[in-house]
């Protein structure tokens, strides 16, 4: 029998809740623990080491897989920079309640949340977050650190930009593209791409600010 990897979780907020969940019931992962800067004591059952100072102390005790558990794009982007300079190689949380086709090119720190759906060809960024019953069609492709927030619905070859983020209930109808680091917020339909670095709201979406 494989051991399993020994990953701490960076990050003890509601999203490392989900993350937690999913990592709970994957035979490869035994959870150590997490880190987070200002919450103490357990987070869904699992212990807060410290906070992110310990890092290297932990990489040097033998732990070599980490999460990034951190909903907020600009800073799981700082927190994966620090423990990839410390060594620390990324897991995968995919929970075996999302359905991900066979075809899907994965990459790697994702999370894949319950629910969501992920079609043929479509292609999934370095820590980027699909989340809770999200539905991504075929031959889209998110970008590195992007979060698809609940309810989203992407049509076919959406792409998206580094660092999107796209609210709760969002919808983009087929072949269209949004800038890198541009938000879209909740429940807007997107019918027209998108320019890096905007804001964008409303039925149609329209850009509120660059």
């Amino acid at each position: 029998m494989v051991s399993p990897n020994k990953v701490v979780i960076i990050g003890g907020g509601g999203h490392a809740k989900v993350i937690i969940d999913i990592l709970k019931s994957d035979p490869e992962v035994e959870i150590i623990g997490c880190t987070d800067t200002h919450a103490k004591g357990t987070v869904s059952g699992i212990r807060i080491l410290g906070d992110d100072t310990i890092l290297q102390d932990l990489y040097l005790s033998g732990i070599r897989h980490a999460v990034i558990a951190i909903g907020d794009n600009a800073e799981r982007k700082r927190l994966a920079s620090k423990a990839a300079c410390i060594g620390f190689r990324y897991v995968n949380a995919i929970s075996r309640f999302a359905y991900v086709s066979a075809s899907v090119q994965l990459g790697v720190g994702i999370a894949i949340m319950p629910g969501s759906v992920i079609q043929p060809d479509a292609q999934i960024g370095d820590l980027a977050i699909i989340n809770t019953n999200a539905s991504i069609d075929h031959d889209c492709k998110i970008g590195a650190l992007c979060h698809v927030a609940p309810g989203v619905t992407l049509s076919g070859r959406v792409v998206t930009g580094e660092g999107v983020f796209l609210g709760t209930g969002a919808k983009v109808i087929d072949g269209m593209h949004i800038g890198e680091w541009s938000i879209v917020g909740a429940g807007a339909v997107v019918v027209n791409a998108l320019p890096d670095h905007c804001l964008a709201i409303g039925v149609p979406a329209r850009i509120m600010r660059k």
